[in-house]
């Protein structure tokens, strides 16, 4: 084994630890504000939860993306959802902080994750597009479901992401249920 490689492994795993602490807009049921690393995780649980439905997708490489699509915010942090128009340079502000964060990798992981990343990005691949649509899901779910601000904009979610989760089908049925979920938010339920 090279000792100086897992070192430097052991270094990012260290600085991605920052993820943890960046906090989404979103509140968890119990009304506090969700990281970027619990919304990461439940992305990847969809995967596996939904892994039959996803047939003929390379899962593994799903979860990859899953897991490095927002690993840039641990270093700026999130732009909430309803913030993102605002911000027209966002992705390139995420991918320069995503290669600082990769830097103490070896060339080679720094290319793998920053390949995921550009994927992720521009949504180029199966696994890539159904990463963006189940994000996007994700994201709705723990509007629905947080302990949020009586002030909330329960309503945005009926339009967030819809260009991605109208794609498939599994994600079209999974959004009509979620946007029932969203409905009966908005309306005080």
């Amino acid at each position: 084994m090279d000792v100086d490689l897992l070192g430097q492994q052991l270094t990012f795993i260290r600085e991605a630890e920052r993820l943890k602490n960046v906090l989404r807009s979103g509140h968890t049921s119990q009304g506090r504000a969700e990281s970027t690393a619990e919304h990461s995780w439940r992305l990847c649980l969809m995967v596996l939860v939904f892994a039959r439905e996803l047939e003929g997708l390379d899962l593994a490489r799903l979860l990859q993306i899953c897991i490095v699509h927002d690993l840039g915010e641990a270093i700026s942090g999130d732009i909430p959802a309803v913030d993102q128009h605002a911000v027209p340079d966002k992705a390139e502000n995420e991918r320069r902080d995503l290669l600082q964060l990769l830097a103490p990798l070896p060339a080679g992981q720094q290319a793998h994750f920053v390949g995921l990343w550009d994927e992720y990005e521009q949504a180029r691949t199966p696994e890539a597009r159904a990463a963006k649509a189940l994000d996007k899901l994700e994201t709705i779910i723990q509007h629905n479901q947080g302990a949020n601000p009586p002030d909330f904009d329960y309503l945005f979610n009926l339009d967030y992401g819809r260009k991605y989760t109208r794609a498939e089908p599994l994600f079209a049925q999974l959004r009509e249920l979620v946007d029932a979920d969203t409905r009966r938010r908005a309306a005080g339920g």
